[in-house]
Protein backbone atom coordinates (compact mmCIF):
# COMPACT_ATOMS: atom_id res chain seq x y z
CA UNK A 1 0.00 0.00 0.00
CA UNK A 2 1.83 3.00 -0.72
CA UNK A 3 2.28 5.66 1.61
CA UNK A 4 -0.08 9.12 2.42
CA UNK A 5 1.45 12.07 1.91
CA UNK A 6 0.03 15.57 2.52
CA UNK A 7 1.21 18.30 0.83
CA UNK A 8 0.46 22.46 1.55
CA UNK A 9 0.18 25.17 -0.84
CA UNK A 10 -0.56 28.71 0.25
CA UNK A 11 -3.26 30.09 -2.29
CA UNK A 12 -4.51 34.18 -1.71
CA UNK A 13 -8.49 33.89 -2.04
CA UNK A 14 -8.38 35.65 -5.70
CA UNK A 15 -6.25 32.57 -7.02
CA UNK A 16 -8.91 30.24 -5.23
CA UNK A 17 -12.19 32.39 -7.33
CA UNK A 18 -9.70 31.96 -10.23
CA UNK A 19 -8.86 27.97 -10.41
CA UNK A 20 -11.80 26.21 -8.28
CA UNK A 21 -14.61 26.77 -10.94
CA UNK A 22 -17.90 27.17 -10.28
CA UNK A 23 -19.16 24.94 -7.25
CA UNK A 24 -15.52 23.76 -6.52
CA UNK A 25 -15.81 21.90 -10.00
CA UNK A 26 -12.23 22.16 -11.36
CA UNK A 27 -11.01 21.25 -7.80
CA UNK A 28 -13.43 18.38 -7.49
CA UNK A 29 -12.30 17.17 -10.53
CA UNK A 30 -8.21 16.92 -9.55
CA UNK A 31 -9.16 15.07 -6.58
CA UNK A 32 -11.30 12.53 -8.61
CA UNK A 33 -8.42 12.11 -11.16
CA UNK A 34 -5.51 11.49 -8.92
CA UNK A 35 -7.23 9.93 -5.96
CA UNK A 36 -6.65 12.84 -3.56
CA UNK A 37 -8.53 14.69 -0.90
CA UNK A 38 -8.03 18.40 -1.53
CA UNK A 39 -8.55 20.79 1.59
CA UNK A 40 -9.29 24.73 2.18
CA UNK A 41 -7.97 25.79 5.49
CA UNK A 42 -7.75 29.68 5.62
CA UNK A 43 -5.99 29.88 2.33
CA UNK A 44 -3.50 27.00 2.74
CA UNK A 45 -4.61 23.87 0.34
CA UNK A 46 -3.94 20.49 1.90
CA UNK A 47 -3.31 17.65 -1.04
CA UNK A 48 -3.92 13.88 1.02
CA UNK A 49 -3.04 10.91 -0.90
CA UNK A 50 -0.34 8.49 -1.79
CA UNK A 51 2.92 10.55 -2.95
CA UNK A 52 2.54 9.96 -6.83
CA UNK A 53 -1.11 11.52 -6.81
CA UNK A 54 -0.24 14.20 -4.59
CA UNK A 55 2.47 15.50 -6.62
CA UNK A 56 1.09 15.88 -9.78
CA UNK A 57 -2.56 17.57 -7.97
CA UNK A 58 -0.03 20.10 -6.76
CA UNK A 59 1.93 20.58 -9.60
CA UNK A 60 -1.18 21.33 -11.56
CA UNK A 61 -2.87 23.52 -8.72
CA UNK A 62 0.58 25.64 -9.04
CA UNK A 63 0.65 25.45 -13.09
CA UNK A 64 -2.49 26.77 -13.46
CA UNK A 65 -2.29 29.26 -10.34
CA UNK A 66 1.00 30.84 -12.62
CA UNK A 67 -1.87 30.79 -15.58
CA UNK A 68 -4.50 32.45 -14.22
CA UNK A 69 -2.25 35.29 -12.38
CA UNK A 70 -1.31 35.89 -16.01
CA UNK A 71 -4.17 36.52 -17.71
CA UNK A 72 -5.33 33.18 -18.47
CA UNK A 73 -8.46 32.31 -18.58
CA UNK A 74 -9.42 29.01 -16.51
CA UNK A 75 -11.98 26.59 -18.28
CA UNK A 76 -12.95 22.99 -17.82
CA UNK A 77 -10.67 22.43 -21.15
CA UNK A 78 -7.80 23.73 -19.20
CA UNK A 79 -8.09 21.30 -16.35
CA UNK A 80 -9.17 18.53 -18.59
CA UNK A 81 -6.09 19.06 -20.17
CA UNK A 82 -3.62 19.49 -17.62
CA UNK A 83 -5.00 16.43 -15.77
CA UNK A 84 -4.23 15.00 -19.46
CA UNK A 85 -0.44 15.49 -19.41
CA UNK A 86 0.01 14.27 -16.13
CA UNK A 87 -1.81 11.26 -16.78
CA UNK A 88 0.46 10.70 -20.00
CA UNK A 89 4.08 10.92 -18.91
CA UNK A 90 5.25 10.41 -22.54
CA UNK A 91 3.57 14.21 -23.42
CA UNK A 92 4.77 15.65 -20.22
CA UNK A 93 8.32 13.82 -20.91
CA UNK A 94 8.60 15.11 -24.84
CA UNK A 95 8.11 18.68 -23.67
CA UNK A 96 10.57 18.57 -21.25
CA UNK A 97 8.75 21.51 -19.09
CA UNK A 98 6.39 21.39 -16.18
CA UNK A 99 5.03 25.02 -16.94
CA UNK A 100 3.34 23.12 -20.20
CA UNK A 101 0.15 25.52 -19.70
CA UNK A 102 1.61 28.31 -19.07
CA UNK A 103 4.53 28.30 -21.89
CA UNK A 104 1.45 27.38 -24.54
CA UNK A 105 0.06 30.39 -23.06
CA UNK A 106 2.30 32.63 -24.00
CA UNK A 107 2.14 31.86 -28.00
CA UNK A 108 0.71 34.97 -28.71
CA UNK A 109 -0.27 34.86 -32.50
CA UNK A 110 -2.82 37.59 -32.79
CA UNK A 111 -6.19 38.95 -31.92
CA UNK A 112 -9.44 38.90 -33.12
CA UNK A 113 -11.44 42.35 -33.79
CA UNK A 114 -12.76 42.12 -30.66
CA UNK A 115 -9.15 41.93 -28.99
CA UNK A 116 -9.74 38.66 -27.76
CA UNK A 117 -6.27 36.56 -28.13
CA UNK A 118 -5.64 33.94 -30.21
CA UNK A 119 -2.96 31.22 -28.85
CA UNK A 120 -2.65 27.50 -29.05
CA UNK A 121 -4.68 25.75 -26.06
CA UNK A 122 -2.86 22.27 -26.06
CA UNK A 123 0.77 20.97 -26.93
CA UNK A 124 -0.21 19.65 -30.36
CA UNK A 125 -1.36 22.73 -31.57
CA UNK A 126 1.66 24.63 -30.64
CA UNK A 127 3.70 22.10 -32.05
CA UNK A 128 1.27 22.89 -34.96
CA UNK A 129 1.94 26.83 -34.71
CA UNK A 130 5.47 26.29 -34.99
CA UNK A 131 5.73 24.09 -37.78
CA UNK A 132 3.76 26.36 -39.66
CA UNK A 133 6.35 29.23 -38.68
CA UNK A 134 9.39 27.02 -39.64
CA UNK A 135 8.13 25.26 -42.20
CA UNK A 136 7.08 25.76 -46.28
CA UNK A 137 4.64 23.10 -46.19
CA UNK A 138 2.72 22.23 -42.96
CA UNK A 139 -0.43 19.13 -43.45
CA UNK A 140 -2.67 19.94 -40.55
CA UNK A 141 -4.51 16.46 -39.66
CA UNK A 142 -7.14 15.83 -36.84
CA UNK A 143 -10.26 15.47 -35.73
CA UNK A 144 -13.20 18.00 -35.69
CA UNK A 145 -12.57 21.03 -33.38
CA UNK A 146 -8.93 20.87 -33.01
CA UNK A 147 -8.25 24.42 -34.32
CA UNK A 148 -6.66 22.98 -37.60
CA UNK A 149 -8.60 25.77 -39.88
CA UNK A 150 -8.64 28.29 -37.35
CA UNK A 151 -5.02 28.46 -36.12
CA UNK A 152 -3.73 28.43 -39.85
CA UNK A 153 -6.34 31.26 -40.99
CA UNK A 154 -4.52 33.24 -37.81
CA UNK A 155 -1.02 32.24 -38.74
CA UNK A 156 -1.73 33.59 -42.45
CA UNK A 157 -3.52 36.50 -41.71
CA UNK A 158 -0.91 37.73 -39.12
CA UNK A 159 1.72 36.92 -42.29
CA UNK A 160 -0.50 39.20 -43.95
CA UNK A 161 -0.68 41.96 -42.26
CA UNK A 162 3.38 42.54 -41.58
CA UNK A 163 3.76 41.94 -45.32
CA UNK A 164 5.56 38.81 -45.08
CA UNK A 165 3.16 37.62 -47.53
CA UNK A 166 1.32 39.88 -50.46
CA UNK A 167 -2.01 37.72 -50.39
CA UNK A 168 -4.12 35.04 -48.62
CA UNK A 169 -5.31 32.09 -50.72
CA UNK A 170 -8.23 30.23 -48.92
CA UNK A 171 -9.31 26.92 -50.73
CA UNK A 172 -11.27 23.66 -50.09
CA UNK A 173 -12.86 21.09 -52.23
CA UNK A 174 -16.86 21.21 -53.15
CA UNK A 175 -17.66 18.31 -52.74
CA UNK A 176 -21.57 17.36 -53.30
CA UNK A 177 -22.82 15.89 -49.47
CA UNK A 178 -26.42 14.13 -50.73
CA UNK A 179 -26.98 17.16 -53.20
CA UNK A 180 -26.30 18.07 -56.24
CA UNK A 181 -24.71 21.25 -56.72
CA UNK A 182 -26.86 22.15 -59.99
CA UNK A 183 -29.93 21.81 -57.69
CA UNK A 184 -28.81 24.42 -55.45
CA UNK A 185 -30.35 27.98 -55.84
CA UNK A 186 -28.68 31.09 -57.17
CA UNK A 187 -25.13 31.34 -59.36
CA UNK A 188 -22.25 29.39 -59.41
CA UNK A 189 -20.77 31.58 -56.25
CA UNK A 190 -23.80 31.54 -54.31
CA UNK A 191 -24.26 27.14 -55.20
CA UNK A 192 -20.34 27.01 -53.80
CA UNK A 193 -20.57 29.40 -50.80
CA UNK A 194 -21.76 27.40 -48.49
CA UNK A 195 -18.94 25.27 -48.82
CA UNK A 196 -16.38 28.15 -48.08
CA UNK A 197 -18.45 29.86 -45.26
CA UNK A 198 -16.20 28.47 -42.35
CA UNK A 199 -13.28 30.14 -44.18
CA UNK A 200 -15.27 33.35 -44.27
CA UNK A 201 -16.11 33.51 -40.76
CA UNK A 202 -12.77 32.62 -39.20
CA UNK A 203 -11.67 35.76 -41.37
CA UNK A 204 -14.42 37.66 -40.42
CA UNK A 205 -13.51 37.50 -36.75
CA UNK A 206 -10.01 37.85 -36.83
CA UNK A 207 -9.81 39.94 -39.54
CA UNK A 208 -12.99 42.29 -39.16
CA UNK A 209 -15.97 42.29 -42.39
CA UNK A 210 -14.96 46.16 -43.21
CA UNK A 211 -11.22 45.05 -43.57
CA UNK A 212 -11.90 42.03 -45.46
CA UNK A 213 -13.89 43.12 -48.14
CA UNK A 214 -11.61 45.74 -48.72
CA UNK A 215 -8.62 43.29 -49.19
CA UNK A 216 -11.22 40.87 -51.36
CA UNK A 217 -12.17 43.59 -53.94
CA UNK A 218 -8.08 44.36 -54.16
CA UNK A 219 -7.53 40.65 -55.10
CA UNK A 220 -5.20 40.24 -52.05
CA UNK A 221 -7.63 37.48 -50.42
CA UNK A 222 -8.84 34.85 -52.08
CA UNK A 223 -11.78 32.40 -51.02
CA UNK A 224 -12.06 29.59 -53.74
CA UNK A 225 -13.46 26.10 -54.75
CA UNK A 226 -10.07 23.92 -55.07
CA UNK A 227 -11.14 23.88 -58.94
CA UNK A 228 -10.71 27.50 -59.51
CA UNK A 229 -6.70 26.47 -58.39
CA UNK A 230 -5.51 24.51 -62.07
CA UNK A 231 -3.78 26.00 -64.33
CA UNK A 232 -2.31 28.72 -61.57
CA UNK A 233 0.95 29.76 -60.21
CA UNK A 234 0.64 30.95 -56.23
CA UNK A 235 4.03 33.27 -55.79
CA UNK A 236 4.51 35.47 -52.51
CA UNK A 237 1.08 34.23 -51.17
CA UNK A 238 -0.22 32.15 -47.76
CA UNK A 239 -2.70 29.73 -48.61
CA UNK A 240 -4.78 27.14 -46.96
CA UNK A 241 -6.05 24.24 -48.57
CA UNK A 242 -9.17 23.18 -46.06
CA UNK A 243 -10.91 19.87 -46.17
CA UNK A 244 -8.03 18.00 -48.07
CA UNK A 245 -9.36 14.47 -46.88
CA UNK A 246 -11.68 15.48 -49.95
CA UNK A 247 -9.07 15.76 -52.76
CA UNK A 248 -8.99 13.02 -55.23
CA UNK A 249 -5.07 12.32 -55.62
CA UNK A 250 -4.89 14.13 -58.94
CA UNK A 251 -6.82 17.42 -56.96
CA UNK A 252 -4.15 17.03 -54.48
CA UNK A 253 -1.02 16.16 -57.09
CA UNK A 254 -2.62 19.77 -59.38
CA UNK A 255 -3.03 22.09 -56.08
CA UNK A 256 0.90 21.08 -54.81
CA UNK A 257 2.43 21.54 -58.23
CA UNK A 258 0.52 25.17 -57.77
CA UNK A 259 2.97 26.40 -55.33
CA UNK A 260 5.82 29.05 -56.28
CA UNK A 261 8.08 31.35 -54.92
CA UNK A 262 7.84 32.67 -51.50
CA UNK A 263 4.45 31.04 -50.45
CA UNK A 264 3.61 29.14 -47.32
CA UNK A 265 1.20 26.05 -47.49
CA UNK A 266 -1.41 24.83 -44.87
CA UNK A 267 -3.11 21.80 -46.07
CA UNK A 268 -5.75 20.76 -42.94
CA UNK A 269 -8.27 17.23 -42.91
CA UNK A 270 -9.60 14.80 -41.00
CA UNK A 271 -9.17 11.12 -42.52
CA UNK A 272 -12.31 10.25 -40.42
CA UNK A 273 -14.67 12.05 -42.37
CA UNK A 274 -14.36 11.64 -46.33
CA UNK A 275 -17.22 12.77 -48.10
CA UNK A 276 -16.06 10.90 -51.63
CA UNK A 277 -16.78 7.58 -52.78
CA UNK A 278 -16.03 4.56 -51.68
CA UNK A 279 -14.03 3.67 -54.39
CA UNK A 280 -11.94 7.27 -54.37
CA UNK A 281 -9.16 7.30 -52.78
CA UNK A 282 -8.02 10.31 -50.29
CA UNK A 283 -5.19 13.22 -51.78
CA UNK A 284 -4.65 13.42 -48.66
CA UNK A 285 -3.84 9.84 -47.47
CA UNK A 286 -1.71 9.36 -51.26
CA UNK A 287 0.22 12.52 -49.75
CA UNK A 288 0.85 10.94 -46.32
CA UNK A 289 2.27 8.41 -48.19
CA UNK A 290 4.39 10.00 -51.28
CA UNK A 291 5.73 13.27 -49.03
CA UNK A 292 7.11 11.87 -45.80
CA UNK A 293 10.28 12.83 -45.40
CA UNK A 294 10.79 15.30 -47.50
CA UNK A 295 12.95 18.09 -46.34
CA UNK A 296 10.70 21.66 -45.60
CA UNK A 297 7.00 19.27 -45.12
CA UNK A 298 5.59 18.62 -42.29
CA UNK A 299 2.86 16.69 -40.79
CA UNK A 300 1.13 17.28 -37.95
CA UNK A 301 -1.03 15.17 -35.98
CA UNK A 302 -3.38 16.42 -33.54
CA UNK A 303 -6.10 14.41 -31.70
CA UNK A 304 -8.67 14.07 -29.04
CA UNK A 305 -6.27 15.51 -26.57
CA UNK A 306 -6.20 18.91 -29.21
CA UNK A 307 -10.22 19.62 -29.22
CA UNK A 308 -10.70 22.86 -27.50
CA UNK A 309 -14.62 22.76 -28.74
CA UNK A 310 -17.42 21.43 -25.53
CA UNK A 311 -15.67 19.09 -23.16
CA UNK A 312 -18.44 16.87 -24.58
CA UNK A 313 -17.22 16.99 -28.26
CA UNK A 314 -13.80 15.60 -26.71
CA UNK A 315 -15.41 12.55 -25.05
CA UNK A 316 -17.77 12.15 -28.79
CA UNK A 317 -14.05 12.41 -30.83
CA UNK A 318 -12.26 10.43 -28.17
CA UNK A 319 -15.42 7.45 -28.40
CA UNK A 320 -15.20 7.56 -32.39
CA UNK A 321 -11.80 7.04 -32.07
CA UNK A 322 -11.34 4.14 -29.68
CA UNK A 323 -14.45 2.76 -31.86
CA UNK A 324 -12.50 3.04 -34.93
CA UNK A 325 -9.56 1.46 -33.21
CA UNK A 326 -10.83 -1.74 -32.11
CA UNK A 327 -13.22 -1.74 -35.51
CA UNK A 328 -9.40 -1.43 -37.59
CA UNK A 329 -8.03 -4.15 -34.76
CA UNK A 330 -11.14 -6.83 -35.64
CA UNK A 331 -10.57 -6.47 -39.47
CA UNK A 332 -6.14 -7.14 -38.93
CA UNK A 333 -7.87 -10.56 -36.93
CA UNK A 334 -10.00 -11.30 -39.42
CA UNK A 335 -7.16 -10.73 -42.34
CA UNK A 336 -4.82 -12.62 -40.51
CA UNK A 337 -7.12 -15.75 -39.64
CA UNK A 338 -7.77 -15.94 -43.07
CA UNK A 339 -4.33 -16.02 -44.36
CA UNK A 340 -3.47 -18.58 -41.86
CA UNK A 341 -6.49 -20.82 -43.08
CA UNK A 342 -5.02 -19.96 -47.03
CA UNK A 343 -2.19 -21.67 -46.26
CA UNK A 344 -2.82 -24.76 -44.31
Amino acid sequence: MSEITELRLSLTAEDERGIFGENDSYIRKIEDSFRVEIIDRNGELHIIGDKDGADKAASIIRELVQLYRRGGGIEEQSINYAINLKEEEKLSKAYKNENVLVDIDKDVICHTISGKPIKPKTLGQKKYIDAIRNKMIVFGLGPAGTGKTYLAMAMAITAFQREEVSRIILTRPAIEAGEKLGFLPGDLQSKVDPYLRPLYDALYQIMGTENFIKNMEKGLIEVAPLAYMRGRTLDNAFIILDEAQNTTPAQMKMFLTRIGFGSKVIITGDASQKDLSPDVKSGLDVAQSVLKGIDDIEFCTLTSNDVVRHPLVQKIVKAYEDYEKKALNKQKVKSIKKLEKAHR
